[in-house]
């Protein structure tokens, strides 16, 4: 019963944290603004939703499983954001800045 709603609270909490990211990227001015929200909120909406799972199954195979794929989305998103600001950079695409 705790678990469940334990588990229910950490879910909500990382699927408010995937809908400011998403607000972040269709509001923010330019790429690297919108990269910063995107991977920021996201890694950590994917962390509250991996822990709630984990709450809610108990320490199984399954929770190890999760713990791995937030480790390596992780790694990943960290990667991809990098790839994706310097190829902006080398394009030549400058940060926003207020007028």
């Amino acid at each position: 019963m705790i678990a469940g709603f334990l588990g229910a609270v950490l879910i909500t909490m990382g699927v408010a944290f995937f809908v400011v990211g998403t607000v972040g990227v269709l509001r923010l001015p330019d790429v690297y603004t919108r990269l910063h929200a995107l991977t920021k909120a996201d890694n950590l909406g994917l962390g509250f939703v991996v822990a709630g799972l984990a709450v809610w199954h108990g320490v199984t195979a399954v929770s190890a499983k999760l713990l791995l794929v937030w480790v390596l989305t992780l790694v990943a998103s960290g990667l991809g954001a990098h790839l994706v600001a310097r190829s902006a950079q080398l394009r030549g695409i400058r940060a926003w800045r207020e007028k």
